[in-house]
């Protein structure tokens, strides 16, 4: 079983771990964090993210476990970093969600418990699947991206990069939402949305 380290020891990272473990594929071998926490008491905290060069000796393979509500970009300019400095980014799919063997899912991607990844959708990279989630057919989502519990992104769907859809939130077949946009939770979206868009209601 390869080893990963987690970047980030917050509530996400909990929810990640259950995944990791149950994938069975990647051992994990410690957190990296600003502070301990009372989350992840089973794995240790291996310093914070100013010493990432020095975790390349337990392991060169990562994940970004940190959610991405306050802060759009936080998760891709990570993601950037750590790339240049050598870390690898496996994609991590639960068993218990399903993608279909025709949709394309992107390094450094996870796709959590019960969520559906439906023929023809492309995932990019660095991007949460959570919990329950569908992305439907021929839906593209796009890197550092979070697409929130429950929520419904219906075939043809088009979301850019670095982009939060919140829980239960629905949209329409075919919509467009732009890069670093932000839409609340339990909304139904059937309009396309520009660059930078920030929708609460």
């Amino acid at each position: 079983m390869k080893k990963i380290i987690l970047i980030g020891a917050g509530g996400h990272c909990n929810s990640c771990i259950d995944v990791i473990e149950l994938e069975k594929k990647y051992k994990v071998v410690g957190l990296v964090d600003k502070k301990v926490n009372t989350y992840n008491q089973k794995y240790k905290i291996l310093g914070n993210d100013k010493n990432l060069k020095t975790y390349l000796s337990k392991s060169n393979f990562a994940h970004i476990t940190l959610g991405q509500i306050k802060n759009l970009n936080r998760r891709g300019k990570l993601f950037n970093n750590l790339k240049k400095i050598g870390y690898k980014f496996p994609s991590i799919v639960s068993p218990l969600a399903y993608v279909s063997p025709q949709a394309k899912i992107g390094e450094g991607t996870i796709v959590m418990h019960g969520a559906i990844v439906n023929r023809g959708a492309i995932v990019g990279n660095n991007t949460i699947i959570n919990t329950k989630a569908l992305v439907e057919h021929d839906a593209i989502v796009g890197n550092n991206c979070h697409i929130a519990t429950g929520s419904t992104l219906n075939g043809g769907a088009l979301i850019g990069n670095n982009s939060f859809i919140g829980s239960h939130t629905v949209l329409q077949q075919n919509i467009k939402v732009g890069n670093n946009c932000f839409v609340n939770a339990n909304l139904f979206i059937n309009k396309n949305l520009k660059n930078n868009s920030k929708i609460y209601e």
